[in-house]
């Protein structure tokens, strides 16, 4: 299936920097519909607004964390097939497998560039 370049993405961190970078990464794949948050709680906010192709959450976030959201998300009949990327700097065992009983869609530890980004996204619409 090819990736749809419109879709309207939803990167969530509490971490101004990193959200630039995602969006700077997701812009050199050809992504123009880059949307942000900086928490769960705003996200889920927007998600309610606004219907995204893609969720790219950070894990480690206050008050809500990217965990958190990703179990509101799959909890709510509206949002729980938005496909959802967790990233995070820790590559704990337990967390992935947290994030996988979860639904989470694909996991991406930091540092990461363009390319592994792309092979996530990719992945996560080949199925």
């Amino acid at each position: 299936m090819a990736l749809d370049l419109s879709m309207p993405i939803l990167v969530v961190d509490d971490y101004k920097t990193m959200i630039r970078i995602i969006r700077n990464l997701l812009k050199q794949l050809g992504f123009e519909d880059v949307d942000e948050a900086s928490d769960g709680t705003e996200a889920l906010g927007k998600m309610k607004d606004r219907r995204y192709g893609l969720v790219i959450s950070d894990w480690n976030m206050e008050p809500m964390t990217g965990y958190e959201l990703l179990k509101h998300v799959r909890a709510d009949p509206g949002l729980t097939k938005t496909p959802f990327i967790m990233v995070t700097a820790e590559s704990k065992t337990e967390n992935v497998i947290a994030a996988k009983k979860a639904g989470v869609n694909n996991y991406i530890v930091k540092p990461f560039n363009a390319q592994t980004l792309k092979g996530k996204i990719e992945a996560v619409f080949s199925d």
